[in-house]
């Protein structure tokens, strides 16, 4: 009988015992590294609480050179998700990380490697062969989509399916985690009473088949347009230098024009001789905003702007969390978007 007792309280123990482990593992977050604090940003929107998402770059380096440190590879030795920009971006720092960590979850080919440029239409994809000569020119197309919004929402689809691929029981928050992202990211790009009456997506729609305007025209809600659109549509068109050519998607996206780069090749820092000759360029294209992110030398932007009657030089983060007002990923975009407008606000009051 006391034989009996005790096994059945064993048993009772164990089982114990595997209830608690059970609920320690549910409990436990997904631990998910992505190379930029952008995709850490979207990603952590998805995943709520249900993850636990850091990033390698803090958003005030240049993500293409970041320095290595011991620190990042304990990070990728425990990580269950490896998010990565692609397009070469991190090809300078990203091979011995992962080869250092040997984690084979997050090796490239694996399922936890999740490379969002797989869902991006890139930019300036070069012809013909690259070489070193042509400066930093990247193989597969300008990595820095994430400032184009609509690339932005691309990115959260796409995390967000891998995601459930990898944790099937976690895909139906999820899927609500994402619809409250892409609602957030449609209204602050076209205004809430426009996604309201006429839905996101449909919006989204029209803008790249290029009947945007003319749809909102027939259909008596242009009143309604809003948001981030709405902010830069009366300056369409209006030229914009920068140091890099990183903000190409940002430009093209709401139709500003792109009037060339202070660099004479991609990282390549401009000499005197270089930026005397663009300011006899700038000045033909009546450039009066030369923009930049905050890890570069604002000296160049200086030194031409001192050449282009009342020109402004707009020192602005292309990261979340690269400065003062950029705390999440809308609000980089806001940020940027808002230093932009005001610029040429203030152009144009001194015109008059």
């Amino acid at each position: 009988m006391k034989t009996i007792f005790n096994k059945t309280i064993l048993q009772a123990f164990c089982l114990l015992l595997i209830c608690i482990s059970f609920a320690a593992q549910a409990s436990e977050k997904i631990i998910i590294l992505t190379t930029i604090t952008d995709l850490a940003d979207i990603t952590q929107s998805i995943t709520g609480d249900l993850a636990e998402v850091s990033s390698l770059c803090d958003g005030r380096e240049d993500p293409h050179s970041l320095t290595v440190r011991p620190s990042f590879v304990v990070k990728a030795r425990d990580a269950q998700v490896w998010i990565r920009v692609g397009m070469e971006l991190e090809v300078g720092w990203e091979p011995p990380i992962l080869r250092d960590s040997r984690n084979r979850r997050i090796q490239v080919g694996a399922p936890g490697h999740i490379d969002v440029s797989e869902k991006i239409i890139p930019l300036d994809v070069p012809q013909g062969e690259v070489t070193r000569d042509q400066g930093d020119v990247h193989a597969y197309g300008n990595p820095h989509y994430w400032l184009d919004p609509l690339n932005g929402r691309l990115a959260a689809r796409y995390i967000a399916a891998r995601l459930e691929a990898l944790y099937p029981e976690h895909a139906e928050e999820f899927r609500s985690n994402l619809a409250k992202f892409l609602l957030s990211l449609d209204q602050r790009m076209f205004g809430e009473a426009l996604v309201t009456r006429m839905g996101g997506a449909r919006l989204w729609k029209l803008l790249l088949q290029g009947t945007f305007e003319r749809e909102l025209e027939q259909s008596g809600t242009a009143d309604l347009c809003g948001g981030w659109y709405a902010v830069l549509r009366p300056y369409a068109g209006r030229p914009v230098a920068t140091y890099h050519r990183s903000w190409i998607y940002l430009l093209q996206r709401f139709q500003l024009g792109l009037a060339g780069e202070l660099e004479p090749k991609p990282g390549i820092p401009p000499s005197p001789r270089h930026l005397h000759k663009l300011s006899k360029t700038f000045k033909e294209q009546a450039v009066q905003i030369i923009l930049q992110e905050p890890f570069y030398s604002s000296k160049a932007a200086e030194l031409l702007a001192g050449r282009l009657p009342g020109c402004k030089i707009l020192v602005c983060p292309n990261s979340t969390g690269g400065g003062e007002g950029a705390d999440s990923y809308f609000d980089m975009l806001d940020h940027v978007i808002n230093r932009l407008a005001m610029a040429f606000r203030d152009i144009d009051s001194n015109h008059e």
